[in-house]
């Protein structure tokens, strides 16, 4: 920890660093691939909408020792239709079954009764219609777009325009690789989901702003100068907050990894999977596209600045020849700084003879002093 905390000093004060500004390029072609997967994922194989978006039946049964493999048969051989069964945490299971009509439930309630071995009244039956859950969509699309609209306003306020634009794209970025993966795990899409897509939100602005404050602080008289040009600075921005971001992304991370892989996964607890898994998948995301993504973007649209761009002119300009006056001098075997070449006459050390002078001894018979 103390090794960590010396790095975030050196990197604060600019004594190590590293260029991701110069690599952009690579982190814009790493953030596509991954987009473009996340896309694929959401076309093939589509959301698993849960119940409460598609409406049907949700069965709750008493404390059991049926394995819930065992319990998707009774589910389908009840219904027809496949059924998603988890595991709360009595030894209880709810078992959720898509587009039930209330006739259709109580058969299901008898048969499901008759397979546990339990008094029908012992199994809990509740029916969710689908215009809730486009009700609980419409409500959450718009959240996301007033949402966005106030973050793009303020950014654009407290920053700049620019700043607001890059803040938006990696919002955008981290929205849309947790749905890719959701698509690809599987995961059901519960209110539980929407939630958590919102919560993110939250976490990826909050470091993305970050930079963007240090940048805005180091960048007010920028164009006084010919010693760095706007990349440097948002280079050094990126890299005085970097561990500042890191510990407090990993700090988020924990709790939620432990909601994901021991209360969802070891546990069995399902239901916390829904809002756990957008949780980490969005806070990592947010922590990557705000250093990845955001600044260098930024960068980008400030040096299309006819202010901006003369300076970087400027600045390459000034560093070309100062590494040609380099070249120069180790050519003469000298160093640009020094004044003399290395391999002049040493100076004359100690006494040296003066010339006489020609007024001495004038007035004087002898020429001697008195």
């Amino acid at each position: 920890m103390s090794k960590l905390g010396n790095l975030g000093a050196r990197l604060h004060r600019g004594e190590v660093s590293y260029d991701f500004i110069g690599h952009r390029k690579i982190w814009y072609g790493i953030s596509i691939l991954i987009t473009i997967t996340a896309i694929v994922g959401l076309a093939v194989r589509g959301l698993n909408m849960g119940i409460d978006f598609q409406g049907g039946a949700v069965f709750t049964t008493p404390k059991t020792s049926v394995s819930v493999s065992q319990a998707e048969e009774y589910a389908k051989e009840a219904s027809g239709h496949d059924a998603v069964v988890q595991k709360l945490g009595n030894d209880t299971l709810r078992i959720q079954i898509a587009g039930m009509d209330t006739q259709q439930s109580d058969k299901i309630q008898t048969a499901l009764a008759e397979d546990f071995k339990v008094d029908r009244d012992q199994i809990n039956a509740d029916l969710v219609g689908p215009s809730w859950g486009d009700q609980i969509a419409d409500k959450a699309w718009q959240g996301l777009a007033i949402f966005m609209v106030l973050v793009v306003i303020y950014l654009a306020i407290a920053f700049e325009w620019r700043m607001a634009i890059a803040a938006l794209v990696a919002l955008i970025h981290d929205i849309t690789i947790t749905v890719g993966i959701y698509a690809l795990v599987g995961f059901e899409v519960t209110p539980g989901t929407v939630i958590g897509l919102l919560t993110i939100l939250g976490y990826s602005l909050y470091d993305t702003v970050v930079v963007f404050d240090s940048l805005k602080e180091q960048t007010k008289d920028l164009t006084k100068q010919t010693r760095f040009t706007y990349s440097d600075i948002a280079n050094r921005s990126i890299n005085s907050t970097l561990v500042r971001s890191i510990n407090t992304t990993v700090v988020a991370l924990l709790p939620v990894a432990g909601l994901l892989f021991i209360g969802g996964g070891f546990l069995g607890a399902g239901t916390l999977n829904d809002i756990s898994l957008s949780l980490f998948v969005g806070l990592a995301a947010g922590a990557y596209s705000s250093i990845f993504i955001a600044t260098p973007l930024v960068a980008d649209l400030k040096e299309r600045e006819p202010q901006i761009k003369a300076l970087k002119k400027r600045v390459l300009a000034k560093r070309a020849q100062a590494a040609a006056d380099e070249e120069v001098a180790e050519v003469r075997g000298y160093d640009a700084d020094d004044d003399e070449p290395e391999d002049a006459p040493a100076a004359v050390v100690g006494p040296r003879s003066q010339p006489a002078s020609r007024s001495r001894g004038r007035g004087r018979p002898s020429g001697k002093r008195r």
